[in-house]
């Protein structure tokens, strides 16, 4: 008997992610059948496990923290989405070539559309961090045409770097693009994304409550018990909360497309997943 097609999410950590039960869940639907598990590297083991990986017969892999820029690195034929950010999220592999993409922030739009206070061409947003998330998600936001965004970082030199090359996009979408420093951020935004590594140390959230406006939408990325400080911090300052689960099960979605050549269905999967976290 054949061995099932083998892919993974690769990290630092990584045993609590949710991928393999998504993607196990997108196979039932689609009648395919995989192998899917969480493998924990080295901080500085990508390249030489990723290597190993391919020789044992990886077809493809999603990589997360601390991970999204070294897999750019490593790419040799990364999508125009990835090659903006330089960070990627989903490899898939042909022979010697390392295809890559980015489907973070195209996942975060399709999770978000619902739950918007209005149009985009409306919206100011703040995105906070410019490390590999807040990369991934520049480039998919601009192109919903919001009518500003803010991006601010800890170092504020990295996001005046990612603003700059974004600039181009921005402009050809009639978006307002800037950086600004952590302590100087506006008020009254309508969307405001946290991309940064805030949640993972407890913290509520690293900017004042300026920041929204009462109906203003607050999305964390994370999800879980990470993500709660930041959710009831919106909450009590009447923005509306969400966290990054529906945004993980739409880019799976969009990587096992990728690699199936199907788009399995995201609804029911993240029914069920947070019935589980509940």
């Amino acid at each position: 008997m054949s061995q099932p097609n083998r892919y993974a999410v690769l990290g630092h950590p990584v045993k609590h992610s949710k991928s393999p039960w998504i993607h196990q869940q997108f196979a039932a639907q689609t009648g395919h059948t995989l192998s899917y598990e969480a493998i924990e590297l080295p901080v500085d083991g990508l390249a030489q496990g990723l290597q190993a990986l391919r020789d044992a017969g990886l077809q493809g892999c999603n990589v997360t923290v601390p991970f999204k820029h070294q897999a750019f690195d490593l790419a040799s034929d990364p999508t125009p989405r990835a090659r903006l950010a330089q960070a990627c999220n989903t490899l898939w592999f042909d022979g010697e070539r390392v295809y890559a993409d980015n489907t973070d922030g195209q996942g975060l739009m399709c999770d978000l559309a619902p739950h918007l206070p209005g149009p985009w061409p409306t919206l100011r947003v703040l995105l906070l961090g410019a490390g590999g998330a807040g990369a991934g998600v520049l480039g998919p936001l601009l192109e919903q045409s919001p009518r500003e965004v803010q991006l601010i970082n800890r170092t504020e030199s990295r996001a005046h770097e990612l603003c700059q090359r974004h600039a181009a996009l921005a402009q050809r979408m009639g978006v307002v693009l800037h950086a600004a420093p952590l302590a100087g951020h506006g008020a009254a935004f309508d969307v405001m994304i946290n991309a940064s590594a805030s949640s993972l140390s407890g913290a509520a959230s690293p900017l004042d409550a300026r920041a929204l406006r009462a109906g203003s939408l607050a999305v964390d990325l994370m999800y879980g018990a990470a993500a709660e400080p930041f959710l009831q911090w919106a909450q009590q300052h009447q923005a509306q909360p969400r966290d990054g689960l529906g945004m993980l099960v739409e880019q799976a979605a969009l990587s096992y497309a990728l690699w199936h050549g199907v788009a399995p269905a995201v609804a029911p999967v993240l029914q069920q997943l947070r019935h589980q976290l509940r």
